[in-house]
């Protein structure tokens, strides 16, 4: 009997898909153009159905692969060794806002801002928001410890995860943490789940933090002559004393390219970057005070202009704007994307020694990210560059800027995770014996390597 068939013994129909589109569909996810198409996909509702795929998977040694909604830019949803895809998309309820405690249950296939927009609601604020907030999971979003803009102020993923249920690679339950703020009891095993990529267990439900909504907010976006002059500018916000809520780097290629790609532009097209600054507050005063300290930092620093967003549908747009760049690029070109991180200080550094060792591979780069917490998306382009040649240079100028940031205090990833498509560099910014003690934890879980097979070690 083939796999698909036992699995259909198991489990309700509709669950166990193999036809030809699913199977593409699913052996992929948002990274450059790898496709590995699984066995079958099976979509559970409930955790018991999770038991039993994984119980099936573990007795029969079948490699499974744990998938949110595709939007990782890593490879880590990608069925490298085939198998099973068991993707999380059906389990989609949240589950209860408590808002005497301020926490959220949900199960992982809940849309990011579905859950942002719910507790919004109540007057409460849930911050992790990735670009692909509109589209990407809470699971997913755990498994790679998602970040993005608000990460700044607010932090990643693992500020906000309070407690996992999760099915491990035998089919066992286990559950971590809860509706608490204080937990000593043995390991931190909650944070243990939390950027684990899918290769330790497969969360099944989860307890999130939630803050009160800051109701004021103000977005400006500051043209700077200078691409290094801009990565400045942020090291002098924060010495002045004031932190935004988001602080995003955009250099003018990657404008020009969202301003095709949207067919809208800005007010200053040849200006050399612009920074895309977000304040938040429960207090309108504070805004004020600290708009007018970002002013001073930015005028200081040559920038040409202060442009302030006006009601929540400018600052709308403008996000929109902003969250379009990886669209944006890859539009326009074949294109590899490095999720660089390096000491908020060092960033002019960064852009520099970026720029110049794409010089000497002949390479074109863009940069955009942000830049408030170090973290800049390294886009190299092929544009057009000869097939011959960009496989010649690629992967020793990939190899030279993992190199150079890790020099600078840095490494090689923020918030995309290592997955598929980093692990032959992870011992650049690890030691053996530090991959050694990864490998034994993985073991500890997994001990038959069936789940995620393929992910982070090199």
């Amino acid at each position: 009997m083939t796999l698909a068939g036992k699995l259909r013994q198991i489990l309700p129909a509709g669950i166990v898909l193999t036809d030809s589109d699913a199977l593409e569909r699913y052996g992929q996810d948002e990274t450059e153009d790898l496709v590995f198409k699984p066995a079958v996909v099976v979509k559970p509702v409930n955790t018991v159905q999770v038991v039993e795929v994984m119980r099936f998977a573990h007795q029969e040694r079948v490699p499974v692969t744990p998938r949110g909604a595709g939007t990782g830019l890593s490879g880590g949803a990608l069925p490298v060794e085939g198998g099973i895809v068991l993707s999380t998309e059906s389990m989609n309820r949240i589950v209860e806002i408590d808002t005497r405690n301020l926490v959220a249950v949900v199960e992982p296939g809940v849309i990011t801002q579905v859950l942002q927009d719910e507790v919004e609601k109540v007057g409460l604020f849930y911050p992790p928001d990735p670009a692909s907030r509109g589209s990407c999971t809470i699971g997913g979003n755990i498994a790679e410890c998602a970040g993005g803009p608000r990460a700044l102020k607010y932090g990643v993923t693992k500020e906000y995860v309070l407690g996992v249920e999760a099915v491990l690679a035998s089919g066992d339950v286990v559950e971590f943490g809860g509706k608490l703020f204080k937990d000593v009891t043995g390991y931190n095993m909650t944070q243990l789940f939390v950027g684990s990529e899918g290769t330790l267990g497969i969360v099944t439900k989860a307890v999130l933090r939630l803050i009160p909504y800051p109701p004021f907010r103000k977005t400006l976006i500051v043209p700077f002559a200078q691409l290094e002059s801009a990565a400045t500018a942020v090291a002098g916000i924060f010495q002045a004393g004031v932190v935004p809520c988001a602080c995003e780097l955009l250099e003018r290629d990657v404008v020009r390219r969202i301003e095709q790609h949207r067919d809208s532009g800005l007010r200053f097209p040849d200006a050399d970057a612009h920074l895309l600054i977000e304040l938040d507050s429960h207090y309108e005063d504070t805004l004020d005070r600290d708009l007018e300290k970002i002013a001073e930092v930015c005028e200081s620093l040559g920038a040409a202009d202060i442009l302030v967003a006006d009601g929540p549908a400018k600052q709308k747009e403008l996000w929109d704007w902003r969250r379009s760049a990886g669209e944006a690029v890859k539009s326009r070109s074949v294109y590899k994307e490095e999720d660089t991180v390096v000491p908020r200080a060092r960033l002019p550094d960064l852009i520099r020694g970026v720029k110049e060792i794409a010089a000497r591979h002949g390479i074109s780069t863009l940069c955009y990210g942000h830049a408030g917490d170090g973290n800049i998306h390294v886009n190299i382009v092929k544009d057009g560059m000869d097939d011959h040649r960009w496989e010649a240079e690629l992967p020793g100028a990939v190899e030279e800027i993992f190199r150079f940031t890790k020099s600078l205090g840095g490494t090689l990833s923020g918030e995309h995770g290592i997955g598929f498509s980093q692990k032959r560099y992870l011992p650049i910014v690890r030691t053996e014996a530090e991959i050694a003690l990864m490998r034994a934890v993985k073991a500890a879980f997994d001990p038959l390597g069936i789940l995620n097979p393929g992910k982070i070690f090199p």
